[in-house]
C-alpha cells in the first residue's frame, strides 16, 4: 500500500510504501476486546472494609434456660447484643445482620474482585493492526465525527524536529486540520444532560500523532487540546480507537512508518 508523502508546508514530495501491518482487515470486534482489556486492567479496585458492621459481639440463642438467651420472649432469631440489663432482664438490640441498625451490608462490593479481562497476544497485535488500517480509511474516520482535510491520509516528513507549540499548530493548520483542532477544544456543557451529569467541561478526542522515537515534538505537541502523541512502539488499541470506536484521525511521520516497517512492530 502506497500513501502520499508531504512536508511541513503540505507540499507533496513523493510516495511512501507502507508496511503490511497497515493492510490488516477491519475487525471492530477484536478492537473492542483489546480496548476493554486495557481499560479493565487500569480500573481501580474498590470495596467495603471486610470488618464493616462486624465489629460488635452479638449472638442469639433459643435454648431453654440459656443465660442471656431469648427463649420465651417471642422475638425473632436475629443476632443481638445487650444494650442494658436489670438483673436477669436483658434489653437486646439487633446487631451484625444486614437488616439491623449498624449491621453489615447484605452484598457489599468486594475489593478482591478481579475486574481484569484477558486477551491473547496474537489477538491484541491483530487488533492493533486492524486499528492502524482503520486510521487510513476516510469513510471510517469521517463516520467517527472527525473533520479531515482533502489530502487525508498522508505521511509527513520533517515534523519531529519542531520545538515550539505555535509551530506545531501552524503546520497542522497548513495540513488542513484547523477544523479538527477547533473541534477538540474544551467546551462548557450544561449540567444534568444524562451521561454528562456532573461534568462541567467536555473535550473530544482529536489528532493522534505517531512518531518514530523520542523527539522534541513529543513535548511541543503535548500542550495542544485533544492532541495525543506517542512513539510507534508504544501504540495500543485504545489510542488508535478511543472508546472502542475505530477510525481516529492519525498523522503518521516518516520515521514512525519506517520504524514499524524495519522492526516489524505488531506483526
Amino acid at each position: 500500500m502506497k500513501i502520499s508523502l508531504v512536508d511541513k508546508t503540505n507540499k507533496r514530495t513523493g510516495d511512501v510504501e507502507l508496511a503490511s501491518q497497515f493492510s490488516e482487515g477491519y475487525r471492530p470486534d477484536l478492537i473492542k476486546r483489546a480496548v476493554h482489556a486495557l481499560q479493565s486492567s487500569a480500573r481501580q479496585k474498590y470495596g467495603a472494609d471486610p470488618l464493616a458492621g462486624k465489629r460488635s459481639s452479638s449472638k442469639t440463642s433459643k435454648r431453654r434456660r440459656k443465660y442471656r438467651g431469648t427463649y420465651g420472649f417471642g422475638i425473632s432469631r436475629v443476632n443481638r447484643k445487650i444494650l442494658s440489663r436489670r438483673g436477669m432482664r436483658m434489653f437486646w438490640v439487633g446487631a451484625f445482620t444486614p437488616q439491623t441498625v449498624g449491621g453489615r451490608r447484605s452484598h457489599p462490593p468486594k475489593s478482591d474482585k478481579n475486574w481484569e479481562k484477558k486477551i491473547n497476544k496474537k489477538e491484541n497485535r491483530k487488533a492493533v493492526r486492524s486499528a492502524m488500517g482503520a486510521t487510513l480509511n476516510k469513510t471510517i474516520v469521517a463516520a467517527r465525527g472527525h473533520k479531515i482535510p482533502e489530502g487525508y491520509p498522508c505521511v509527513i516528513d520533517g515534523f519531529e524536529d519542531l520545538k515550539k507549540t505555535a509551530d506545531v499548530e501552524k503546520v497542522l493548520h497548513l495540513l488542513g486540520f484547523g477544523d479538527e483542532l477547533s473541534r477538540s477544544m474544551i467546551k462548557k456543557i450544561r449540567a444534568g444532560l444524562g451521561k454528562t451529569r456532573g461534568r462541567k467541561y467536555q473535550r473530544k478526542k482529536g489528532i493522534l500523532i505517531v512518531v518514530g522515537k523520542d523527539c522534541p515534538l513529543i513535548k511541543s505537541a503535548s500542550n495542544i487540546a485533544g492532541v495525543d502523541i506517542v512513539e510507534a512502539r508504544n501504540l495500543n488499541a485504545e489510542l488508535l480507537a478511543p472508546g472502542a470506536m475505530p477510525g481516529r484521525v492519525t498523522l503518521w511521520t516518516k520515521n514512525a512508518v519506517d520504524e514499524i516497517k524495519e522492526k516489524k512492530l505488531f506483526a
